[in-house]
């Protein structure tokens, strides 16, 4: 158990969770993430050191230090991938704490991350994208359920929305116009044209619709009229992939991979996909696409002005 740490401590972390959300409007889930991971590495110093944690603490923290507390993750089976992502959580809060305070960091920034295999997205094929939207569109029982479910996965591949983005959207949005503004991970906002395929099952959707609901409710309804849980969608592809024959990795998000993924492939410039995903980086753009460098030399020399 934990021996705990200072008050001041506790305050300084309180104080950088604070700047994340003001500073970098990080989500809830994102600063969860943080408090969890700057929490464990805090109360493993403690309980490593046997004392209490203060402020000064960290003027003395040696590389011995950072490699019993990574092996003790491993030990308690934090993944290698999960570890990389806490290690990243504690440099960034030790960075801003070592500025404040005025003390080396080093030992702590210089710790390696173990190595891991980034798994790489599997898309469905044209094919079997058409055919997964084509099958929930017939497989419900009730009529306007299959189109909601329809109308939800035609967002999802014609517009490369995340589920909770699609499942953001609200009635007063409808009838959706040619282009919508979407507020994604980070509450960063992107703007995504809609297709007319898009705009025309949502449209046959509300026209089955047996529920009126105001400009602020969910776009997307459930069975009894309150908003769609997405594990609804993601049973719905369940049960259209076993009839298709199609793998497990044929997700909701998967159509989001393959939005991205057919994109690139018909020439869509990489840049203008990543913006359309809301990718941060182009980087997360290139892994999300599984471009190859022979697409990458193709997309530089038809678009660098000096190729």
């Amino acid at each position: 158990m934990a021996l705990g740490f200072s008050p001041a401590l506790s305050a300084a972390l309180a104080t950088y969770l604070d700047h994340l959300r003001g500073l970098d409007d990080a989500s809830d889930h994102t600063l969860t993430a943080y408090r969890t991971d700057i929490s464990s590495f805090l109360g493993f110093l403690s309980n490593h050191h046997g004392a209490g944690l203060g402020l000064g603490a960290f003027q003395s923290v040696s590389q011995s230090d950072m490699r019993a507390f990574m092996a003790h993750e491993r030990a308690r089976g934090l993944g290698a991938r999960s570890l990389a992502r806490r290690l990243s959580s504690i440099k960034s809060f030790i960075r801003w704490l070592a500025q404040r305070e005025d003390f080396d960091p080093t030992h702590v920034l210089s710790a390696r991350a173990p190595k891991y295999t980034r798994s790489l997205p599997r898309p469905l094929t044209q094919e079997a994208a058409r055919a997964m939207i084509s099958e929930v569109d017939t497989q419900a029982m009730e009529p306007w359920i299959a189109a909601r479910d329809a109308a939800v996965l035609t967002l999802l591949y014609g517009c490369g929305l995340r589920i909770s983005e699609a499942l953001g959207l609200v009635r007063g949005q409808a009838p959706l116009p040619e282009v919508l503004r979407i507020i994604g991970k980070g509450k960063k906002e992107r703007i995504v044209p809609v297709l007319p395929a898009a705009r025309d099952a949502v449209a046959e959707y509300l026209r089955q619709c047996p529920f009126d609901v105001g400009p602020t409710e969910a776009l997307f309804l459930g069975a009894r009229g309150g908003a769609l849980n997405p594990r609804m969608i993601a049973g719905a592809m369940a049960q259209a992939r076993m009839r298709l024959g199609l793998p497990a990795t044929a997700t909701p998000h998967a159509l989001r991979h393959s939005f991205a993924t057919h994109l690139l492939a018909a020439g869509g410039d990489l840049r203008a996909i990543q913006e359309l995903l809301g990718h941060a980086s182009v980087s997360t753009t290139q892994i999300y696409t599984g471009v190859d460098a022979g697409r990458l030399l193709e997309v530089y020399r038809a678009s660098h002005p000096r190729a």
